[in-house]
Protein backbone atom coordinates (compact mmCIF):
# COMPACT_ATOMS: atom_id res chain seq x y z
CA UNK A 1 0.00 0.00 0.00
CA UNK A 2 1.60 3.20 -1.09
CA UNK A 3 1.89 5.05 2.19
CA UNK A 4 -0.82 8.81 2.51
CA UNK A 5 2.32 11.35 2.46
CA UNK A 6 2.37 10.23 -1.30
CA UNK A 7 -1.19 10.33 -1.95
CA UNK A 8 -0.47 13.97 -2.99
CA UNK A 9 1.49 13.01 -5.91
CA UNK A 10 -1.06 10.88 -7.24
CA UNK A 11 -3.16 13.64 -7.24
CA UNK A 12 -0.52 15.69 -8.84
CA UNK A 13 0.01 12.84 -11.57
CA UNK A 14 -3.83 13.26 -12.63
CA UNK A 15 -3.71 17.12 -12.50
CA UNK A 16 -0.69 17.83 -14.46
CA UNK A 17 -1.11 19.64 -17.70
CA UNK A 18 -0.19 16.44 -20.07
CA UNK A 19 -2.14 17.42 -23.05
CA UNK A 20 -0.74 20.96 -22.68
CA UNK A 21 3.06 19.43 -23.31
CA UNK A 22 1.13 17.32 -25.88
CA UNK A 23 1.73 14.02 -24.28
CA UNK A 24 -1.20 12.64 -22.46
CA UNK A 25 0.28 9.06 -21.66
CA UNK A 26 3.00 11.00 -19.63
CA UNK A 27 0.50 10.34 -16.32
CA UNK A 28 1.75 6.60 -16.09
CA UNK A 29 5.69 7.38 -15.99
CA UNK A 30 4.50 9.77 -13.24
CA UNK A 31 3.11 6.87 -11.45
CA UNK A 32 5.86 4.65 -11.89
CA UNK A 33 7.89 6.67 -10.22
CA UNK A 34 5.50 7.58 -7.65
CA UNK A 35 5.05 3.33 -6.85
CA UNK A 36 9.05 3.03 -7.28
CA UNK A 37 8.68 5.39 -4.00
CA UNK A 38 6.82 4.21 -2.18
CA UNK A 39 8.77 2.87 0.73
CA UNK A 40 11.54 5.36 0.37
CA UNK A 41 9.20 8.79 1.15
CA UNK A 42 11.84 9.93 3.75
CA UNK A 43 14.54 10.17 1.48
CA UNK A 44 11.93 11.65 -0.65
CA UNK A 45 11.74 15.04 1.16
CA UNK A 46 15.68 14.72 2.68
CA UNK A 47 16.22 17.46 -0.15
CA UNK A 48 14.32 19.73 2.35
CA UNK A 49 16.27 19.90 4.68
CA UNK A 50 19.57 21.87 3.06
CA UNK A 51 17.34 24.95 2.19
CA UNK A 52 15.59 25.16 5.40
CA UNK A 53 19.73 24.56 7.20
CA UNK A 54 20.40 27.98 4.90
CA UNK A 55 17.60 29.87 6.09
CA UNK A 56 18.13 28.53 9.76
CA UNK A 57 22.06 30.10 8.96
CA UNK A 58 21.35 32.83 6.82
CA UNK A 59 18.27 34.30 7.04
CA UNK A 60 18.30 34.29 10.91
CA UNK A 61 21.81 33.81 11.77
CA UNK A 62 23.79 36.13 9.10
CA UNK A 63 20.13 38.48 9.17
CA UNK A 64 21.03 39.63 12.92
CA UNK A 65 24.35 41.17 11.70
CA UNK A 66 23.21 42.58 8.49
CA UNK A 67 19.68 43.91 9.08
CA UNK A 68 19.72 47.32 9.16
CA UNK A 69 23.26 47.69 7.11
CA UNK A 70 21.84 46.79 3.65
CA UNK A 71 19.50 48.36 1.20
CA UNK A 72 17.03 45.72 1.01
CA UNK A 73 13.92 47.46 -0.29
CA UNK A 74 12.71 47.81 3.28
CA UNK A 75 12.62 44.14 3.46
CA UNK A 76 14.47 42.15 6.45
CA UNK A 77 17.63 40.32 5.34
CA UNK A 78 15.78 37.01 6.01
CA UNK A 79 12.85 38.03 3.83
CA UNK A 80 15.26 39.19 0.66
CA UNK A 81 17.04 35.61 1.51
CA UNK A 82 14.14 33.40 1.57
CA UNK A 83 12.89 33.87 -1.96
CA UNK A 84 16.64 33.45 -3.11
CA UNK A 85 17.28 29.79 -1.23
CA UNK A 86 13.61 28.71 -2.44
CA UNK A 87 14.82 29.31 -6.17
CA UNK A 88 17.54 28.01 -5.60
CA UNK A 89 15.94 24.74 -4.19
CA UNK A 90 13.66 24.07 -6.83
CA UNK A 91 16.36 24.41 -9.07
CA UNK A 92 18.03 21.98 -7.20
CA UNK A 93 15.36 19.48 -6.69
CA UNK A 94 14.40 19.19 -10.38
CA UNK A 95 18.59 19.12 -11.60
CA UNK A 96 19.14 16.31 -9.36
CA UNK A 97 16.33 14.45 -9.96
CA UNK A 98 16.02 14.68 -13.89
CA UNK A 99 20.01 13.39 -14.47
CA UNK A 100 18.55 10.51 -13.09
CA UNK A 101 16.88 10.45 -16.88
CA UNK A 102 21.04 9.19 -18.07
CA UNK A 103 20.79 5.82 -16.54
CA UNK A 104 17.15 5.11 -17.05
CA UNK A 105 18.39 6.11 -21.18
CA UNK A 106 21.67 4.36 -21.05
CA UNK A 107 22.34 1.93 -18.93
CA UNK A 108 18.83 0.56 -17.01
CA UNK A 109 17.13 -0.14 -20.66
CA UNK A 110 13.63 1.07 -18.50
CA UNK A 111 12.71 3.63 -21.33
CA UNK A 112 13.54 0.43 -23.64
CA UNK A 113 10.48 -1.37 -22.00
CA UNK A 114 8.50 1.73 -22.14
CA UNK A 115 8.93 1.87 -25.68
CA UNK A 116 7.08 -0.95 -25.93
CA UNK A 117 3.81 0.16 -24.60
CA UNK A 118 1.75 2.58 -25.79
CA UNK A 119 3.62 5.53 -24.12
CA UNK A 120 5.36 7.52 -26.91
CA UNK A 121 9.08 8.59 -26.16
CA UNK A 122 7.67 12.50 -25.66
CA UNK A 123 5.07 10.67 -22.83
CA UNK A 124 8.79 9.58 -21.54
CA UNK A 125 10.05 13.01 -21.24
CA UNK A 126 6.70 14.67 -20.01
CA UNK A 127 6.16 12.22 -17.16
CA UNK A 128 10.04 12.49 -16.15
CA UNK A 129 9.51 16.33 -16.02
CA UNK A 130 6.54 16.41 -14.01
CA UNK A 131 7.68 14.22 -11.17
CA UNK A 132 10.79 16.30 -11.04
CA UNK A 133 8.59 19.37 -10.43
CA UNK A 134 6.25 17.31 -8.22
CA UNK A 135 9.34 17.05 -5.48
CA UNK A 136 9.03 20.81 -5.99
CA UNK A 137 5.92 20.91 -5.11
CA UNK A 138 6.82 19.32 -1.66
CA UNK A 139 10.20 21.05 -1.29
CA UNK A 140 8.23 24.62 -1.67
CA UNK A 141 5.18 24.07 0.63
CA UNK A 142 7.25 23.01 3.00
CA UNK A 143 9.73 25.47 3.42
CA UNK A 144 6.95 28.22 3.12
CA UNK A 145 5.84 26.77 6.45
CA UNK A 146 9.01 26.73 8.15
CA UNK A 147 9.39 30.28 6.54
CA UNK A 148 5.92 31.38 8.02
CA UNK A 149 6.97 29.82 11.40
CA UNK A 150 10.39 32.16 11.38
CA UNK A 151 8.01 34.95 10.70
CA UNK A 152 10.39 35.76 7.38
CA UNK A 153 7.11 36.18 5.24
CA UNK A 154 6.18 39.47 4.76
CA UNK A 155 3.24 39.36 2.65
CA UNK A 156 0.10 37.29 1.80
CA UNK A 157 0.85 37.34 -1.63
CA UNK A 158 3.83 35.22 -0.56
CA UNK A 159 1.33 32.14 -1.13
CA UNK A 160 1.43 32.68 -5.05
CA UNK A 161 5.61 31.25 -4.47
CA UNK A 162 4.54 28.07 -4.91
CA UNK A 163 3.38 28.01 -8.21
CA UNK A 164 6.33 30.19 -9.16
CA UNK A 165 8.71 27.60 -7.70
CA UNK A 166 6.99 24.87 -10.03
CA UNK A 167 7.67 26.82 -12.91
CA UNK A 168 11.47 26.96 -11.84
CA UNK A 169 10.94 23.72 -11.52
CA UNK A 170 9.92 23.00 -14.85
CA UNK A 171 12.04 24.87 -16.51
CA UNK A 172 15.16 23.51 -15.12
CA UNK A 173 13.66 20.35 -15.20
CA UNK A 174 13.20 20.72 -19.17
CA UNK A 175 16.29 22.11 -19.54
CA UNK A 176 18.47 19.05 -17.56
CA UNK A 177 16.47 16.56 -19.43
CA UNK A 178 17.92 18.09 -22.62
CA UNK A 179 21.25 17.98 -21.81
CA UNK A 180 21.09 14.97 -20.07
CA UNK A 181 20.68 13.03 -23.13
CA UNK A 182 23.89 14.37 -24.91
CA UNK A 183 25.64 12.54 -21.41
CA UNK A 184 28.09 10.32 -23.10
CA UNK A 185 29.40 8.80 -19.31
CA UNK A 186 28.60 9.64 -15.88
CA UNK A 187 31.84 11.77 -15.82
CA UNK A 188 29.70 14.22 -17.74
CA UNK A 189 27.62 14.83 -14.50
CA UNK A 190 30.77 17.39 -13.59
CA UNK A 191 29.95 19.82 -15.84
CA UNK A 192 26.28 19.87 -14.89
CA UNK A 193 28.04 20.85 -12.04
CA UNK A 194 30.26 23.28 -13.55
CA UNK A 195 26.41 25.13 -14.40
CA UNK A 196 24.36 24.55 -11.47
CA UNK A 197 26.79 26.09 -8.89
CA UNK A 198 27.64 29.48 -10.36
CA UNK A 199 23.91 29.52 -10.73
CA UNK A 200 23.34 29.30 -7.42
CA UNK A 201 26.15 31.62 -6.31
CA UNK A 202 25.62 34.56 -8.75
CA UNK A 203 21.47 34.68 -9.97
CA UNK A 204 21.07 37.24 -6.89
CA UNK A 205 20.30 34.50 -4.53
CA UNK A 206 21.95 36.00 -1.34
CA UNK A 207 22.25 39.86 -2.63
CA UNK A 208 20.84 42.34 -4.42
CA UNK A 209 21.44 42.70 -8.47
CA UNK A 210 22.06 46.46 -7.51
CA UNK A 211 25.75 45.70 -5.31
CA UNK A 212 27.20 44.32 -8.91
CA UNK A 213 28.95 46.42 -11.33
CA UNK A 214 26.69 47.32 -14.42
CA UNK A 215 28.66 44.37 -16.74
CA UNK A 216 27.94 41.65 -13.95
CA UNK A 217 24.19 42.95 -13.66
CA UNK A 218 24.12 42.05 -17.57
CA UNK A 219 25.47 38.66 -17.19
CA UNK A 220 23.69 37.75 -14.15
CA UNK A 221 20.33 38.55 -16.13
CA UNK A 222 21.13 35.83 -18.50
CA UNK A 223 20.90 33.14 -15.67
CA UNK A 224 17.02 31.87 -15.63
CA UNK A 225 17.39 31.12 -11.88
CA UNK A 226 17.68 34.88 -11.77
CA UNK A 227 14.18 35.34 -13.70
CA UNK A 228 13.09 33.02 -10.98
CA UNK A 229 14.47 34.72 -7.57
CA UNK A 230 13.30 37.92 -9.05
CA UNK A 231 9.63 36.75 -9.45
CA UNK A 232 9.69 34.54 -6.01
CA UNK A 233 10.97 37.85 -4.44
CA UNK A 234 8.18 40.34 -5.75
CA UNK A 235 5.50 38.16 -4.24
CA UNK A 236 7.25 37.07 -0.99
CA UNK A 237 8.01 40.62 -0.44
CA UNK A 238 4.46 42.07 -1.54
CA UNK A 239 6.54 44.36 -4.24
CA UNK A 240 4.66 43.14 -7.27
CA UNK A 241 5.15 44.93 -10.16
CA UNK A 242 5.03 44.43 -14.17
CA UNK A 243 8.86 43.09 -14.49
CA UNK A 244 7.26 39.99 -13.24
CA UNK A 245 6.09 39.14 -16.64
CA UNK A 246 9.06 39.08 -18.15
CA UNK A 247 11.06 37.07 -15.24
CA UNK A 248 8.25 34.97 -15.40
CA UNK A 249 8.00 35.09 -19.46
CA UNK A 250 11.81 34.21 -19.35
CA UNK A 251 10.96 31.26 -17.44
CA UNK A 252 8.14 29.82 -19.53
CA UNK A 253 10.11 29.93 -22.40
CA UNK A 254 13.46 28.23 -21.68
CA UNK A 255 10.98 25.60 -20.10
CA UNK A 256 9.33 24.90 -23.62
CA UNK A 257 12.48 25.06 -25.61
CA UNK A 258 13.89 22.79 -23.10
CA UNK A 259 11.10 20.41 -23.14
CA UNK A 260 10.82 19.91 -27.40
CA UNK A 261 14.35 19.49 -27.56
CA UNK A 262 14.79 17.10 -24.97
CA UNK A 263 11.45 15.15 -26.21
CA UNK A 264 12.90 15.15 -29.90
CA UNK A 265 16.13 13.62 -28.26
CA UNK A 266 13.84 10.75 -26.63
CA UNK A 267 12.33 10.35 -29.87
CA UNK A 268 15.86 9.80 -31.93
CA UNK A 269 17.07 7.84 -29.50
CA UNK A 270 14.57 5.44 -28.51
CA UNK A 271 13.35 4.77 -31.80
CA UNK A 272 17.09 3.89 -32.95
Amino acid sequence: MVPRSLDLLFLVARLAPYRLLGSPKGQHVFERNVLLWRNQWPALLSGLFEPLLYLLVLGVGVGSLVDGTADLGGAAYGEFVAAGLLGAAAMNATVYETYNVYFKLRHDGIYDAMGATPAAPRDIAAGEIVWAVSRVALYAVGFMVVAAALGVLASPLALLAVPVALLIGFTFGALTLWATTYMRSWNDFDLLQIAIVPLFLFSATFYPISVLPSWAQVITQISPLYHGVAALRQVMLGQVDVSIVAHLGVLVVLGLIGFRLGARRFVVLLRT
